[in-house]
């Protein structure tokens, strides 16, 4: 069987598969079928029998909604079967809407929302690139290959990647770019006319032009990009929408839509598919397409080989292995020794947790978008070196001012495994990264965000950099743990907590300084079960819950409250604290104490959920404005002296 032969039979898949789920998008795998073919069956490095072996090269499709295209390759090597492709889209199917990387074999990252596959594979690039560095690089030597499609690249979060990418020189990634000029609404002059081969040359990447139908032009571009080391590379390969379509080719109409019976039936005559043939997958289209099979396993049975060998014969390998590979044992860290007589902010706390730690996790890698000396993560990066061209022993990232592709950077890091990513911004531009925040937490991924200047406490730089609604926003976000420590031991308790979690993480921090709770370490160790008891008079009937720099605000109201028998809780993450058991839950917040009060600095909406309907909360739902800090927290009513009237008016005697 033919190589063109196979590749109209992989189109018929497609075609069936959407029109078996009356749903999905044939033209664009149409116009990509013959790229992915020839990557899967001839340049792809991977183990037939390990779709998780370590030593693969990553295939992201950027390009998700073109899932169909993938399905059908991963037919091909066998770790998909022909029911699968029956039930694509169908509830509880391997073949999903879009990739997901927990459900499908083979599929290295969740993509859909377009140009986040291409900034994740920066992440695999860099981890790969590091861990060559560290541990070894035969082990580690593997591309990131990325099909991405015209909207990939009109989403900045791509093009901002790419920028990074070649100021890296990040040669051993390669994008596919599928030029096919349609997107859903039609041609895409419409909305662009970017020159990509004037856009990627400068941004420092090898550009190589093709047409994307031709096997021998695709096969030398693949090869040359193989060959490269130094810089990343971009394919820009000239296709046609729905290549191979009876009547509708080259329109947006095969986009995203099942084609027509009429369409389907004569585009599956001309592609020498079977009258009446659903589904048409003869056994010499995998035969052939397997026909490196062997190859393939001979290169990964050598890898395990080197890799034995290392772990047998070298210690100072097998314990690095060990550091990269076994889990973070965040409880076994040393502890960060705190001046309890030296307020600090919990940003600076931040900053002395990672310093302090690097040493003992050499898998801690990350940086901040061009505020590293406002994230306080400069110490850190003394320590560890940066991570650039010339140095892939470094384990801090200069981002830039990339907030949406850091995020989705770390997450990608995340994905490749190995290393434990972290990044860092001000709190409001946590909206930047939010895409890359809400798709880590689908993807189930440890990364953690460290978001400072958490408040209106930064004051002079107004309602721009103040965040109000950032907090209660982040926590809408499901499996994203918002965390907002009240001191720096809080901090680090939380921080073990994110390493324990494999689950993304954010931690909001402040930048002014705060008081130290005067609490024994077993009592701190709490803030770790979401929300604790840091100040309880016998027989309470009053209730205040805290977070971040509010917990001492909280404290020092008390100090002043008049008639009150009060209890006053941190409650540093909400989604830690409603995991806990419900015995738990209503020993630190008993049912039967009514009147109830919550002060945060930020948006009162969703508060009700824990003081219920007629609680007080205190907090501010207007943005800030641009004055001293301690001049906004007077105006703000964010005092002791005003807390106290406050719940004297609310909860009178």
């Amino acid at each position: 069987m033919q190589d063109q032969q196979l590749v109209n039979l992989f189109k018929g898949l497609v075609i069936d598969g959407v029109h078996h789920a009356n749903s999905g998008h044939p033209g664009g795998p149409m116009s990509s079928m013959d790229l992915a073919y020839l990557l899967y069956s001839e340049f792809l490095q991977f183990d037939p029998d390990n779709p998780k072996w370590l030593g693969r090269d990553r295939f992201i499709l950027s390009a998700g909604h073109m899932s169909m295209l993938q399905y059908a390759m991963l037919f091909g090597v066998g770790w998909l079967g022909i029911d699968d492709l029956k039930t694509f889209r169908q509830h509880h199917s391997r073949t999903p809407g879009h990739p997901e990387n927990f459900q499908t074999p083979g599929v290295e990252c969740t993509t859909g929302p377009l140009g986040q596959g291409c900034a994740m594979s920066l992440g695999f690039a860099i981890a790969s690139r590091h861990l060559a560095k560290v541990l070894d690089k035969e082990l580690f030597n593997y591309r990131t290959w990325v099909l991405c499609s015209d909207g990939d690249l009109q989403e900045g979060v791509a093009l901002g990647s790419a920028s990074l990418a070649g100021h890296l020189r990040l040669g051993n990634l390669v994008w596919v770019y599928d030029k096919n000029h349609i997107q859903l609404s039609g041609p895409t002059n419409k909305c662009i006319s970017d020159d990509y081969q004037k856009v990627f040359s400068g941004f420092g990447w090898q550009v190589l032009s093709i047409d994307g139908h031709d096997h021998s032009s695709i096969r030398r571009a693949y090869e040359t990009a193989r060959k490269t080391s130094d810089r990343p590379t971009i394919i820009i390969a000239e296709t046609v929408m729905g290549k191979g379509c009876a009547t509708l080719e080259g329109t947006a109409k095969t986009h995203g839509s099942p084609l027509p019976e009429a369409e389907r039936q004569a585009t599956k005559a001309n592609l020498g598919i079977p009258a009446g043939e659903n589904f048409y997958a003869p056994p010499a289209l995998r035969t052939h397409f397997q026909r490196n099979f062997a190859k393939l396993r001979a290169t990964a049975k050598a890898w395990h080989a080197r890799q034995e060998h290392l772990l047998e014969s070298n210690p100072d390998f097998r314990t690095r292995w060990a550091q990269h590979y076994q889990p973070v044992e965040a409880a076994k860290l040393s502890p960060v020794p705190w001046a309890l007589d030296k307020d600090i902010p919990t940003r600076n706390a931040f900053g002395d947790i990672i310093k302090h730690w690097a040493p003992e996790l050499p898998q801690l890698f990350g940086g901040s978008a061009d505020l590293e000396p406002s994230n306080m993560t400069g110490a850190f990066a003394k320590a560890v070196g940066d991570f650039d061209a010339e140095n892939h022993g470094g384990r801090n990232l200069n981002f830039g001012v990339r907030e949406f592709p850091m995020s989705a950077l770390c997450n990608g890091i995340a994905l490749h495994g190995g290393l434990v990513p972290f990044d860092a911004t001000f709190l409001s531009f946590a909206d930047y990264s939010r895409a890359a925040l809400r798709l880590g937490a689908i993807q189930r991924v440890r990364v953690i965000h460290e978001f400072t200047h958490d408040s209106f406490y930064l004051g002079e730089d107004g309602p721009t950099h103040q965040p109000i609604e950032q907090v209660m926003a982040l926590r809408l976000i499901p499996k994203l743990y918002v965390m907002r420590p009240a001191d720096p031991q809080e901090t680090e308790v939380l921080m073990r907590k994110a390493l324990d979690l494999e689950l993304p993480s954010a931690l909001c921090l402040t930048r002014q300084k705060v008081p130290y709770l005067k609490l024994p370490k077993e009592r701190l160790n709490h803030a770790a079960r979401g929300a604790y008891i840091v100040h309880d008079t016998s027989d309470a009937d009053l209730l205040i819950i805290a977070t971040g720099s509010e917990v001492g605000l909280a404290l020092a109201a008390v100090a002043h409250l008049q008639g009150y028998r009060t209890r006053v809780v941190s409650m540093p993450c909400w989604e830690l604290f409603a995991e806990q058991p419900k015995t738990y839950q209503e020993s630190v917040l008993p049912a039967a104490i009514t009147r109830r009060v919550s002060i945060e600095a930020g948006s009162t909406l969703g508060w009700e959920r824990f003081t219920g309907l007629r609680g007080l909360n205190i907090g501010i739902d207007h943005y800030g404005e641009s004055a001293p800090a301690e001049v906004l927290a007077k105006e703000y009513g964010f005092t002791a002296e005003s807390i106290c009237e406050r719940i004297a008016r609310h909860f009178p005697h």
